[in-house]
């Protein structure tokens, strides 16, 4: 009887300290279960779409275009209305136009879509005497900016056939370099990043 005593007491002690062990265990802030615990899938890949109701109606009457944005390392175009002249195909209004939309802080529904833009606030575009037919200068040499933002200056800028009438865009900066010419390529909208190539042959 004295062994089955000792047995009890062990058996009792055993089951205290499974408690107590389970006691701080939840005290702590841990799962006290031996099933697996299901913390959900990884987040995903920012989808860089918007809903219906996220897509904003512009009130001023315009001419409706499309710009390229950065969105999950690649370029993807959205929707603008731009005031660009009485018809729109005056050139440099027109490229200063896109390039206001370029600038400008995506809208906070696109933003949470994970839309982004790499072209400076202070980017200007104009034109200079002198020139090949169609060449804009930018306010910084084009190859001084940041890879993605010639990369969406130059997709934007090739939608347009006031701007880039062959697909070819001229662009030059402020100094005397000669201008060169890009194509937005199917490359390029996939990889921003990778420094734009100029097309040989297109100095002014």
């Amino acid at each position: 009887m004295g062994s089955d005593n000792r047995r009890a007491r062990r058996s009792a002690l055993a089951l205290a300290g499974a408690v107590a062990g389970a006691v701080l265990a939840a005290g702590c802030g841990i799962r006290s279960t031996s099933v697996p615990v299901d913390a959900g899938a990884a987040p995903s890949q920012v989808p860089c779409t918007m809903s219906a109701e996220n897509i904003t109606t512009q009130a001023l009457k315009g001419i409706p275009v499309q710009i390229y944005m950065v969105c999950s390392s690649q370029l993807v175009t959205v929707d603008r209305t731009v005031q660009a002249g009485k018809n729109g195909s005056d050139r440099v209004p027109v490229a200063q136009a896109l390039l206001d939309e370029l600038r400008r802080k995506p809208p906070t529904a696109e933003r949470q879509a994970g839309y982004s833009t790499a072209v400076p606030e202070n980017l200007r575009v104009g034109a200079r005497t002198g020139d090949r037919q169609g060449t804009l200068r930018l306010s910084e040499q084009p190859e001084d900016l940041r890879s993605e933002a010639l990369a969406q200056i130059v997709c934007t800028y090739a939608e347009s056939d006031t701007l880039a009438p062959e697909g070819t865009v001229v662009l030059g900066g402020p100094g005397n370099y000669a201008p060169r010419g890009y194509l937005c390529t199917s490359e390029m909208k996939a990889r921003p990043k990778t420094v734009p190539t100029p097309v040989t042959g297109t100095g002014g």
